[in-house]
């Protein structure tokens, strides 16, 4: 079971995205067309198979607007749903609630969208050693919610942020004049629960970052026949993520060198929102 978010984290988005929506005078189609205290129930469904995450997104986006709404979740997060499965019924003012449904299906359908995008990959290595990270390619200010719906597909976060754990890059690598010496200040820096990561564009660079004991090397770009020969002189070392040219028809191929992370970066750069609509009941 996938551990939930809590509402204080989520709720600071949502209240930001419904004033996005909300403007200055608030939805005024529906205080043009429904009467002030009407009610309507009315249900979030699926119209595509996928992945469900973020229900408490369309949750807390009716509660902000109606705090007597009634929702009742029909699903989890991180259960597998057919089309035309039924997510949540929700009874709430109607105005409130029709005001609420963009922002509602907006961070649900994103969020299922990654997490069904996830569930692909992961499903695609099964039977190999290989974990499915993500990365900060992540859309401004939905980081945590990002992460959350990739572990809700079945996959692993990679660093949260900038803060957790030292990831030496080419640009790095180019300020220090080595990876040796990039990664040498950086195990001389970190205490001593960081781990570091140093990011290697050719066979030689790994053997280069070796000696200085890295935690992580994320080897980018290479080719299959470099990735096996990697693991070959790694021997288990460290560490090893592929990193680059990763997708759904190459991820199986790359996990069954050996290595023991493939990062990829679509699972929030590049995800298609799950197609998920509110019905009246």
């Amino acid at each position: 079971m996938i551990e939930p978010l809590p509402d204080l984290l989520i709720a600071p988005v949502v209240r930001g995205a419904l004033a996005e929506d909300l403007g200055r005078a608030g939805d005024v189609t529906a205080q043009a067309c429904i009467p002030a205290e009407a009610r309507l129930s009315a249900v979030f469904a699926t119209r595509k198979p996928g992945v469900a995450a973020g229900l408490a997104c369309a949750r807390l986006a009716v509660a902000e607007l109606d705090p007597g709404a009634t929702f009742e979740a029909l699903a989890a997060d991180g259960d597998a749903v057919a089309a035309g499965a039924e997510l949540a019924r929700v009874e709430a003012n109607a105005r409130a609630l029709l005001s609420a449904e963009r922002t509602g299906l907006n961070l649900l359908g994103r969020l299922s969208g990654i997490a069904t995008l996830t569930r692909a990959y992961v499903d695609a290595v099964a039977g190999t050693k290989a974990r499915i990270v993500d990365t900060r390619k992540t859309t401004p200010g939905l980081r945590a919610l990002e992460k959350y719906a990739v572990r809700c597909g079945g996959g692993v976060n990679h660093r949260f942020g900038l803060d957790d754990a030292i990831l030496i890059k080419d640009n790095h690598v180019a300020a220090c004049g080595s990876v040796g010496e990039a990664v040498r200040r950086a195990k001389a820096f970190a205490g001593h629960l960081m781990k570091v990561e140093v990011e290697v564009d050719t066979l030689a660079q790994l053997d280069e970052a070796l000696p200085h004991a890295p935690d992580v090397v994320m080897l980018d770009n290479f080719s299959l026949d470099d990735l096996r020969e990697a693991v070959r002189r790694v021997d288990g070392r460290v560490v090893l993520e592929a990193s680059g040219g990763v997708n759904l028809q190459t991820v199986r191929a790359i996990a069954e060198t050996g290595v023991d992370v493939i990062s990829v970066g679509a699972l929030t750069h590049s995800v298609s929102v799950l197609d998920i609509g509110l019905d009246a009941a």
